[in-house]
């Protein structure tokens, strides 16, 4: 027996610099259709386009190192578009309305057919992938797990996925 779930419910993001990161992260999500169900000096929870995201300062006494994406944890997280302009548009967003750090602007990608993604980070280093993938990507025709697609990967890097060597 399975199930196929709907989607990601919510994501909640511990933050060291709440006074930075609340506005971003308000903002960010007012710009992608959420709304504000709950907002405080150190947390935000916006609702919307079908997700929740909640920022919320660390607690005191807790560890307060900057955030890593090579430590066990989170390496990132992506948010689906639905085209390349709207890639392109929240591009702008960043770099124009939070100056956010982008780590690489709109570009292609290996690693589904027609991926087109931007990579940025919150004012903590927390790194977010927004991406278009035309029709249904891999489980789609020509797509890896499509009919007469290649099947899973064994590695992936920048060259895309790979099996066997």
């Amino acid at each position: 027996v399975s199930i196929e779930l709907n989607g990601i419910a919510h994501i909640q993001l511990t933050v060291n610099d709440p006074e930075r990161c609340v506005p971003f992260w308000e903002k960010l999500c007012h710009f992608v259709g959420m709304q504000t169900l709950i907002k405080a000096d150190d947390i935000v929870y916006c609702i919307g386009s079908r997700t929740g995201i909640l920022i919320r300062g660390v607690m005191p006494g807790h560890d307060r190192s900057r955030f890593d994406q090579e430590r066990a944890g989170l390496h990132h997280f992506c948010f689906r578009a639905r085209s390349r302009e709207d890639v392109d548009t929240i591009h702008r967003f960043l770099v124009d309305e939070l100056q956010a750090h982008v780590v690489h602007p709109p570009e292609e990608g290996g690693f589904a057919p027609g991926y087109y993604s931007v990579l940025f980070e919150d004012p903590d280093g927390i790194r977010v992938e927004v991406n278009h993938v035309p029709g249904k990507g891999h489980l789609g025709p020509g797509g890896r797990l499509g009919e007469g697609g290649d099947g899973p990967a064994d590695r992936f890097g920048a060259e895309g996925m790979k099996r066997g060597s």
